[in-house]
């Protein structure tokens, strides 16, 4: 019999079930399912929170309204982010955390990351373009101790192989009507970054 340890770490990831005792005692009283979307030889990480209910079911990251504002942020349809050989999705958490009483999202279980994540990132490997998205990820990966609001704001200080993001969820409207540099200034570099490093086609360019 095959030793666990020996499986790829990519299916040991989707067969982890650490946390349902922990998931069956929320308000969806859920089951585990990992959501694992990497693969060696990507060249843009985006480092995200969770998964969502949405993304839950789906099985695939991003399938909800965050996502579209997300591919919309970094420049790139979803052929292109759901191409596992050129974009890897990591959560801090890989199974959707679930809600409490009140419905409102769980913040990741610690225990997920403590797990996987220097796994994943050791397999990955160094990345040309990190994206990090939201106060978790800026906190593991910058060890970001700031309001996300001024750690965004410092964006060129990790530019360009890493760009700091708040969460593309629809909640954060307000928050970008009240910070208008984000999109004026922050994105415009962002989406040439990744444009570089995928080698995207520059979409607003007229067929010959």
């Amino acid at each position: 019999m095959t030793d666990p340890a020996d499986r790829p770490l990519i299916e040991r990831i989707r067969a982890c079930r650490l946390c349902a005792d922990r998931f069956a005692a929320t308000h969806t009283a859920h089951e585990p399912r990992p959501v694992v979307w990497f693969r060696p030889g990507a060249r843009l990480l985006i480092a995200g929170q969770a998964p969502g209910a949405r993304v839950h079911a789906s099985g695939r990251p991003f399938t909800d309204p965050s996502g579209d504002r997300l591919r919309d942020w970094l420049g790139i349809g979803e052929e292109t982010f759901y191409d596992r050989s050129r974009v890897a999705v990591v959560p801090m958490a890989f199974c959707f955390p679930g809600y409490n009483s009140q419905g409102a999202d769980l913040p990741p279980p610690p225990v997920c990351g403590k797990t996987w994540h220097n796994q994943v990132m050791g397999e990955l490997g160094e990345m040309p373009l990190s994206v990090l998205v939201g106060g978790h990820a800026l906190k593991y990966h910058l060890g970001a101790r700031s309001p996300v609001t001024e750690t965004v704001a410092a964006w060129r200080d990790h530019a360009p192989r890493v760009f700091a993001l708040p969460h593309p969820s629809w909640r954060n409207t307000g928050w970008l009507r009240k910070n208008p540099w984000f999109e004026a200034e922050l994105l415009p570099v962002l989406r040439a970054r990744v444009k570089e490093v995928l080698n995207e086609p520059d979409r607003s360019a007229n067929p010959d």
